[in-house]
């Protein structure tokens, strides 16, 4: 079985042990060594019928037939990952000066002195948008890979990439409309920011009305990475009974499975299954050969949003996750 999935059915569709309900609250995360703290919404189990009805107007083949998928609780990032946490990870220098004005009693600095980085981009990726408070963008699902590694060596604590069934569930939050908010695209503006509102760019996170679990951005501002390979009939493959799992493992490099729509996109993009796979042509600028493995280019409407699953994976587990392959190795 491929390490991911192993870990994955572990993690989050198997039955959970000793699990705790007075312990599954909502929770602020501290970045040891640093002033910034990320925050994580509880997020009940349950089941619900991933994909879209064939009346969901812009609904597109990839999101059918409609299937049912049980979730085990876990915990969700409240927001999008910031460059200001993200950019600890991407440039260690920064992390260092942080932690130089941050007393940190745990020395987290010394437990990520040899964390695997991104090699250091050739333009700001923000492309002069924004940072301070920002979604950070532009990163490869590998790289958004080690960045969760990087905050497990920090925190403790194992942080991943949502799967797909995961962030449809979250962002549906208990509806079974287009939306989390209903069907009707035209309030999407009051909790989104997409192409009819965003004024050519990304925009700080929080902005606009959570969903009912209380997620800010999910739909709109960036796409968000999922652990996923994008497979176009990967639905109708699990009503066949060809694949049983709700979550498909990555075994190529292209594509992947990112949700959400963006700042750059219409308002069907935004639906809570619509789905969008990963292109080449997210790096077309970038002037290295080979292209870089940490940066995307061409991908401004791309971040991610973090997850923590209640059962915590085994040790072995966690390293086989946090050590994906390269992209030579697909």
């Amino acid at each position: 079985m491929n390490t991911r999935l192993s870990l994955l059915v572990a993690s989050v569709f198997s039955p959970l042990l000793a699990f705790s309900q007075a312990d599954f609250k909502s929770y602020t995360q501290k970045i040891p060594g640093s002033s910034q703290t990320y925050d994580m919404v509880a997020i009940p189990g349950g089941e619900f019928m991933m994909g879209s009805p064939a009346s969901e107007k812009g609904r597109r083949e990839d999101e059918g037939p409609q299937h049912k998928v049980k979730i085990e609780p876990f915990w969700m990032g409240k927001y999008e990952v910031t460059w200001d946490i993200y950019d600890l990870y991407a440039f260690k220098n920064m992390e260092k000066e942080m932690a130089a004005r941050n007393p940190d009693p745990s020395n987290s600095i010394a437990k990520t002195d040899a964390s695997t980085r991104p090699s250091p981009p050739y333009v700001d990726m923000s492309f002069g948008m924004g940072r301070a408070g920002y979604p950070a963008i532009n990163m490869t699902q590998y790289s958004a890979i080690y960045f969760c590694k990087w905050l497990y060596e920090k925190t403790g604590i194992f942080y991943r990439l949502p799967t797909e069934a995961e962030w449809e569930y979250a962002a549906r939050a208990g509806t079974k409309t287009a939306y989390s908010f209903g069907d009707d695209p035209a309030k999407l503006g009051e909790y989104a920011w997409y192409k009819d509102n965003s004024d050519g760019a990304y925009k700080q996170i929080g902005q606009k009305k959570p969903n009912p679990w209380g997620l800010h951005d999910i739909h709109g501002n960036v796409m968000e990475w999922t652990l996923d390979q994008y497979h176009p009939d990967y639905y109708a493959k699990r009503a066949k009974g060809e694949v049983k799992e709700a979550f498909a493992p990555v075994t190529e490099l292209y594509p992947n499975a990112v949700r959400g729509g963006s700042w750059d996109d219409d308002a069907s993009v935004a639906r809570s299954a619509a789905r969008t796979p990963s292109s080449p042509d997210w790096k077309i600028l970038d002037p290295q050969l080979p292209k870089s493995e940490w940066w995307l280019t061409s991908a401004s409407f791309v971040g991610m949003r973090l997850v923590r699953p209640v059962k915590t994976p085994s040790k072995e587990e966690i390293e086989k996750y946090y050590n994906p392959p390269l992209i030579e190795d697909y």
